[in-house]
């Protein structure tokens, strides 16, 4: 039996959508099951790794690990993976995994890929498929070493809990003792309760026709009823309309909801890059012939300050059924 290696992220003592994924890929194919959890307060994420068939848990509960540090974490999870022997190790492609794994990688001299759409396992042998050229072609990926592969949220499916209660062997790792060249001393975290983009279901992205920062309360109006997380394009970002960190985009963040709604958006091709996995597009736009529309799934031709209250009405209607 191959053995997986999985960088299972939670949030608030729950497992992130992302590794809910890659749990599931690994049950599916019958892999036997390692977990690398970080933080000291993953300790309620375990009872839950065990209904999902984990069998080792490698924890890294001290407290210099509830901030992100790229030494340290370099450090740590390469000594897991010497202790893990795993033939595959898993990760999201958040920006905290593509800035981690190559790092681990490279020290393993393991393949990594990064950004990945599709995962298969075939007789031991596995293939990712990832984007390429702002996701103009597709390029299949085989390894000729262990692979360390990064998979996209929202692109593989998230099957019922199998619910196997098994008791996970626990092994924690200490912090390395190192000469830390940079030290995290505070992080400050944004006011927002939605769901980070990448880990949306729902996505409402507002752009340039938006016309200003103080509309955004029609998206945030429309987000609120749908459950969603509100985005925008890179023109509304520069121009200080919003934070970086709602950016969609070759330079913001890569999403693959189920449904995007792009909101006076014209679709230049950096934010189709970053959206153009969402499996329904819907676009509003005054413009019909805006690069947005050729995308899109559905396209809303008019005005968005006209469709979007109406459109949040009648979900209001809808969803009170």
């Amino acid at each position: 039996m191959s053995k997986v290696l999985i960088f299972t992220e939670h949030q608030n003592g729950t497992l992130k959508r992302s590794a809910l994924e890659l749990l599931s890929f690994a049950n599916k194919e019958s892999l036997q099951i390692s977990a690398i959890l970080v933080g000291s307060h993953s300790h309620s994420v375990i009872s839950e790794l065990g209904s999902w068939g984990v069998t080792q848990i490698y924890q890294l509960n001290d407290t210099s690990f509830d901030q992100y540090n790229p030494e340290l974490f370099d450090a740590a999870f390469f000594e897991v993976a010497q202790q893990a022997t795993p033939n595959l190790i898993l990760a999201s492609s958040s920006s905290l995994g593509k800035d981690l794994f190559p790092r681990v990688s490279a020290r393993l001299n393991f393949a990594c890929a990064s950004d990945c759409t599709h995962l298969e396992f075939n007789n031991g042998q596995i293939k990712a498929t990832k984007p390429l050229y702002s996701g103009k072609c597709l390029a299949d990926v085989q390894f000729e070493t262990t692979p360390v592969v990064l998979m996209r949220a929202n692109q593989l499916p998230v099957m019922e809990k199998p619910n196997k209660n098994s008791s996970p062997q626990i092994t924690s790792i200490p912090a390395p003792s190192l000469d830390l060249k940079t030290v995290v001393k505070n992080i400050v975290k944004g006011t927002s309760q939605r769901l980070d983009l990448t880990e949306a279901n729902i996505i409402v992205a507002g752009g340039r026709g938006v016309k200003g920062p103080e509309n955004f309360k029609l998206l945030n109006d429309l987000a609120d009823v749908l459950g969603a997380t509100v985005g925008a394009s890179r023109a509304v970002v520069d121009a200080g309309w919003v934070p970086h960190e709602m950016q969609v985009g070759q330079t913001g963040k890569t999403v693959a909801p189920t449904l995007y709604i792009a909101v006076g958006i014209s679709g230049a091709i950096q934010h189709l890059a970053g959206m153009s996995g969402s499996k329904v597009i819907v676009a509003i736009n005054s413009d019909p012939n805006a690069p947005i529309m050729q995308k899109a799934t559905y396209g809303v031709v008019g005005d968005l300050f006209e469709i979007l209250p109406k459109l949040t009405e009648e979900f209001k209607q809808v969803l009170a059924h």
